[in-house]
């Protein structure tokens, strides 16, 4: 089992727009509710990939910064 890495202490920026980020994802989830139950149509790739790149800012920056 691999281990994975802390989360990176965020700056007030950084928490704000990965808040934005977590919101808009919610409200995709709701937006796509299936009465059926079939699966989900819509995609969080994109906005995934956006949270990521927030989080491997931090960590790089931390890194930077205890150089």
């Amino acid at each position: 089992m691999a281990t994975e890495e802390p989360m990176p202490r965020l700056t007030a920026g950084e928490k704000a727009r990965f808040a934005l980020l977590v919101a808009r994802m919610a409200k995709r989830g709701l937006a796509d509710r299936d009465p059926y139950g079939d699966g989900s149509a819509v995609s969080l790739s994109d906005l995934q990939r956006k949270a990521e790149r927030i989080i491997d800012h931090a960590r790089k920056r931390e890194a930077k910064a205890g150089k």
